[in-house]
């Protein structure tokens, strides 16, 4: 529960068959919960925002300020509700297990919400590409990752124009800027999606996979009337012609075929393999995997074609991950999370996350979130999580004894030094606070 889970529950009952309680779980995840089915589409978003910036360029001038705070305003409480609605799944669903894995893949293939659009669409992108392909072929999520309107603006992919397409020739001599390619994501889909660094492309490689991708973009980005406006749209008029060599292997496929055949050529490498197994290894085993674990698991990637499925049963077949001892420190996210599990709260994350030094889906980094220790263990980040336990303490149940608490929800794993200071803590408010900072909470 507090390992492979998002934290155990009061009254929750300790699983006999551990992995059997975790695998189950595959058949109770609900792609779309209730929490999440009155939120808007990616697409429902891009058109209303789109719509909003052609009534803003419509005003005068001194109108223009007041429009845009109450825009920005209202893709704030869009944002918080995106947030809201994760947590709430987090808190409530029936597939803990699962859930964890959504937030392990939104991180590793992020889109930071620093803008008011990609601030609008991520939450809606990792409901609509990560939610549905948890528990499918990584192949497919990488697909449906690649081509959301949220990676593609916010790795700007929609201003990447061929030289030499239709479009850049008609504007030869007529546009001030000459159009360009802008290889943000075919970098960063080697580099952090699937390859991962130095393991043998070159700069060459990223250049000509991002002439591969031109005319990827999002359907009425530019303002055109497009029916099927905010989706996924290749526009061959934008797509740099010629075949593409990449990795040592020439791709003359023609318009979109190309870029997809590059793409799928990417998840079944086995230095995908390798980088994506060890990026999960490091979040549910330790910070430095075993090389062992690594292996079993980029084989069980490679024999399954990235069947995801078969990459967690081969996880949990592992002794290293069944080790007594609890290496993983828990993100903010993580521990906020399974405090409120543990005192049947709820709250609104958006502030607390903040607070904490992880703002939900804004890493500022397409790289996302560390995952590791020493991002997160610093005096400075402990003393908020102090505060934000303090805050939790002071508003859950009264009645909670922090010992009772501890035993049920940390079991064996409490030492006498936490259970010695629960005991002697002024009141049951701050008995709650000590848990939910002491050593053994703060690490799954």
């Amino acid at each position: 529960m507090n390992r492979f889970g998002l934290g155990a529950r009061l009254g929750d009952e300790s699983p006999e068959d551990a992995k059997g309680w975790l695998l189950e779980q595959f058949e109770t995840y609900e792609a779309k919960p209730a929490a999440m089915t009155d939120l808007p589409s990616s697409a429902e978003i891009f058109v209303a925002y789109r719509e909003d910036g052609a009534e803003i360029r419509d005003l005068p001038e001194v109108k223009r300020a007041r429009v845009r705070q109450e825009l920005r305003k209202r893709g704030q409480k869009l944002y918080e509700a995106e947030i809201g609605a994760r947590t709430l799944s987090a808190l409530t669903g029936q597939a803990p297990f699962v859930e964890h894995l959504v937030h392990f893949w939104a991180n590793h293939f992020a889109v930071s919400a620093d803008e008011p659009l990609t601030k609008a669409l991520a939450g809606s992108f990792e409901r609509e590409a990560i939610r549905p392909h948890v528990l499918g072929r990584f192949e497919d999520m990488l697909f449906a990752v690649e081509t959301h309107p949220a990676m593609l603006l916010y790795l700007n992919q929609n201003r990447s124009i061929g030289p030499n397409s239709i479009r850049a020739k008609r504007a030869a001599g007529r546009a001030s800027r000459k159009p360009g390619i802008n290889e943000n994501l075919a970098r960063e889909i080697l580099e952090l999606h699937t390859l991962g660094v130095r393991t043998g492309y070159s700069q060459t490689d990223v250049t000509q996979f991002a002439f591969a991708m031109t005319g990827w973009t999002v359907a009425g980005h530019d303002g055109s009337d497009e029916a099927k406006a905010g989706v996924f749209e290749f526009r061959s008029q934008f797509h740099e012609p010629g075949a593409r060599t990449i990795l040592g292997k020439t791709y003359a496929q023609e318009g979109v075929d190309q870029a997809e055949a590059v793409l799928s050529d990417a998840a079944r490498s086995k230095a995908t393999a390798t980088h994506v197994v060890t990026k999960l290894a490091r979040h549910f085993v330790t910070d430095e995997p075993p090389t062992s674990l690594v292996k079993r698991l980029q084989s069980a990637f490679l024999e399954s074609q990235g069947d995801l499925p078969t990459v967690y049963r081969a996880l949990l077949n592992a002794p290293e991950a069944w080790e007594a001892k609890a290496a993983k420190f828990k993100t903010p996210w993580e521990w906020s999370i399974s405090a409120l599990r543990a005192l049947g709260s709820t709250t609104t994350m958006a502030r607390t996350a903040k607070q904490l030094g992880q703002p939900v889906w804004r890493p500022q980094s397409p790289a996302g979130y560390d995952d590791i220790a020493a991002s997160w263990a610093a005096p400075d980040a402990l003393v908020r999580r102090v505060e934000v336990a303090e805050r939790l303490a002071r508003k859950a149940d009264p009645t909670l004894d922090a010992r009772e608490v501890a035993r049920a929800l940390i079991g064996p794993s409490l030492s006498e030094t936490t259970a010695i200071e629960l005991a002697r803590a002024d009141s049951p408010a701050m008995a709650i606070a000590l848990l939910l900072v002491s050593p053994e909470f703060q690490r799954r």
